[in-house]
């Protein structure tokens, strides 16, 4: 023999058989050994493993079938709705679970992940790769028993006819692959996109351990959880701030609650396939809503409106850190990214459309970035203009560069800098949101 289990001398008699799988195809000299131990107590997780995960097929509700019996579901929980309208979570507890449910009845649930119960790993593993395969095992196994020539020449045949299928399926899994990936290339850009990044990418290693703050390397799951909570907080977080004070404005104040066409415009521009909040309420969701799905939301942001409050939900997010590169146990080699609520976000737009119409003529000319029909782009434009200009005429060109306290990639708000003169700055109120607002 050429292959062994090692054991240590205490496990020795727990050892209950040593068996050598033939069959198991690892090399020309080598076969699988398996051991059977006795073992009390629960066996330890394996960190890094891919868990079982199920998620909605949201992707049905592009079905026309299906989205009918998801607002027909949802008619059937907001006829239990109260006319009365009540505290913001109250209400907005029962539209995530009538919504949640409602896409759950209709679409359905499929798993997710590598573990997906028995489903095929590769695209030719098909089964008449998987008969071809059993049938060369099983003259092989015939082959070692017997040794006749009969049993060499069944064995020959039956390789080279695994071999064929194999190739056979293989090419024409590429080809399938190939004809997919043309499709999407003209109707479905992003899931183009998404298979050239993750081709490209690779297998990505999962890093269980992470630096502190101090540089000692951190192995617990709850030392390594702690850290990244501390590294976001400090990150998302900062001490210094500015103070404002906030200038008196004579215009009046005008309170109108918030109509379903504003509602149904920022649902409409709701891009999918984007990830959920906490609610795990998903964007295809808010736009498959028909008229009775859209003013049970508009009636929620009115609750918010006019309490002035939203719910905890709109108020949690889940970061989740993105690798950029250099050291994995770096946490400041990862980009933060932020899910929010959908719901919370569509209530957010609302606002942001509101505020853009009477800030929009108040802002200069000059500001380029979050406007709508402008870009940075256009700035540098005309830096480059007045650069070749001024080498024209051999003219100097002075520039002046604002920091806007970029930290980790994400631009904030001015902190202590050239603009910090120890004074209140006076920001312009905006009245007409509302006195909550």
């Amino acid at each position: 023999m050429i292959d062994f289990v090692v054991v240590s001398s205490d496990l020795r008699p727990h050892v209950l058989d040593t068996r050598v799988k033939r069959g198991a195809e690892l090399s020309t000299d080598h076969h699988l050994v398996v051991s059977w131990l006795r073992w009390w107590g629960r066996m330890a997780v394996r960190p890094g493993r891919p868990k079982r995960s199920v998620r909605v097929c949201w992707e049905r509700l592009a079905e026309s079938p299906v989205r009918k019996s998801f607002n027909s579901h949802l008619r059937e929980s907001f006829a239990h709705v109260p006319g009365e309208a009540g505290d913001i979570e109250s209400e907005w507890t029962l539209f995530r679970s009538s919504i949640v449910v409602a896409a759950d009845r209709s679409c359905g649930r499929k798993v997710v992940g590598a573990c997906r119960g028995g489903g095929p790993r590769t695209r030719w593993w098909t089964p008449a790769v998987r008969d071809a395969v059993k049938l060369k095992k099983e003259a092989y196994r015939t082959l070692l028993a017997c040794g006749t020539p009969e049993a060499a020449d069944g064995y020959r045949h039956a390789k080279r006819n695994a071999a064929s299928v194999v190739a056979e399926a293989k090419t024409r899994a590429w080809e399938e692959f190939g004809e997919a990936m043309e499709s999407d290339f003209r109707t479905a850009s992003r899931r183009f996109w998404t298979t050239i990044r993750r081709l490209r990418r690779g297998k990505q290693c999962t890093v269980n351990t992470v630096f502190s703050g101090d540089g000692v390397l951190l192995t617990s799951t709850g030392d390594v959880l702690g850290r990244w909570r501390e590294y976001f907080e400090d990150l998302l977080n900062p001490t210094s701030t500015s103070s404002f004070e906030e200038a008196e404005s004579g215009d009046p104040v005008v309170v109108s609650p918030i109509s379903g066409a504003e509602v149904a415009e920022v649902v409409k521009k709701l891009l999918g396939g984007r990830a959920p909040g906490v609610d795990e309420v998903r964007p295809e969701f808010l736009k498959a809503l028909d008229v009775v799905g859209l003013s049970w939301l508009t009636r929620l942001c009115n609750i918010a409106w006019t309490s002035g409050a939203v719910p905890l939900d709109w108020q949690t997010g889940v970061v989740v850190p993105l690798f950029k590169k250099g050291d994995r146990r770096m946490c400041s080699n990862y980009r933060g990214i932020t899910l929010l609520s959908l719901p919370g976000k569509v209530f957010s737009g609302v606002l942001e459309r509101r505020v853009r119409k009477i800030v929009e003529p108040r802002i200069q000319e000059e500001q380029c970035g979050f406007r709508p029909g402008r870009g940075t782009v256009d700035q540098l434009y005309t830096l480059s203009a007045a650069m070749e200009g001024a080498w024209e005429f051999a003219q100097p060109v002075y520039m002046c560069f604002l920091d806007r306290g970029v930290r980790g990639g994400a631009p904030g708000v001015w902190g202590s800098g050239p603009f910090d003169t120890g004074y209140p700055v006076p920001v312009l109120s905006v009245p007409e949101l509302g006195p909550s607002w």
